[in-house]
């Protein structure tokens, strides 16, 4: 068990989306009615990534009906991580989780990350492929791709965690802080995050989650482009952690 540390009062769901029209409206409400009913403080942050299509409009309209509601549009240059990022620059809680727009993740894992973060977690990373964990409907040559690139990551930092690539985690704002700047621009950002709060000495734990394949709309994530991206950020993070000689950790707790 981590240190006891204050309980986080508020937390921040952001959801990166572009051209999402046809799940978002469930998505906002589905994760809505799950943490009101479970009695979890949140706000939720969508930040509309430069939607072509009337992502804006539906959440607009289900900001009339839903106050903890806090859509965002990034005018900015677009990408996943670029998207996550402004949303963590425009949320408020001192608890955030990075949730998917395409209801892959559930949202009664977001609960669980929730009272584990109040236990005195730093971070929860959720696995899909340990005891307890599962997926519905993952396409086969994305899987193997998947399980290939987590075995390469646990060796690199031989780290005993076996999801980093999923983007679904959940973290203390101090953390956040405390991996700044963050600058991967694309899905890269799911590694960057994580390993840098392993390595900068946050603490962290594990839980199982379960992960569906969309149901509508087209999947962001492209791994023939992404493949090289993946592998800079690893490397850029696997430096620090065997050359900055502790420069960036978090500074030691005091007694």
């Amino acid at each position: 068990m981590p240190p006891a540390a204050p309980p986080p009062h508020l937390l921040s769901v952001v959801i990166p989306a572009r051209d999402e029209e046809g799940l978002i409206g469930p998505t906002v409400e589905h994760l809505h009615l799950e943490l009101k009913l479970r009695g979890v403080p949140h706000e939720i942050v969508v930040v509309d990534d430069g939607s072509t299509d009337r992502t804006w409009e539906l959440l607009e309209s289900l900001r009339a009906r839903i106050p903890e509601l806090a859509p965002v549009r990034n005018l900015g240059a677009h990408g996943f991580g670029r998207a996550v990022v402004h949303g963590l620059d425009h949320s408020r809680g001192d608890a955030v989780a990075i949730f998917m727009a395409d209801a892959s993740d559930d949202a009664r894992d977001v609960v669980v990350y929730w009272e584990k973060l109040r236990e005195g977690w730093d971070c929860v990373f959720g696995s899909r492929f340990i005891k307890g964990g599962g997926t519905i409907d993952y396409p086969w040559p994305k899987l193997t791709l998947n399980r290939l690139f987590n075995t390469f990551i646990r060796v690199l930092f031989n780290l005993p965690f076996n999801d980093t690539t999923n983007a679904f985690k959940a973290y203390r704002r101090h953390v956040i802080d405390g991996c700044r700047p963050l600058i991967a621009p694309h899905f890269n950002l799911t590694v960057e995050l994580p390993l840098k709060a392993v390595v900068r000495g946050y603490t962290w734990t594990v839980v199982p989650i379960t992960w569906r394949n969309r149901r509508a709309g087209e999947a962001k994530l492209k791994i023939k482009e992404m493949g090289s991206r993946y592998l800079f950020i690893c490397l850029y993070v696997w430096l620090e952690k065997y050359f900055s000689r502790g420069d960036y950790r978090r500074p030691s707790p005091k007694a």
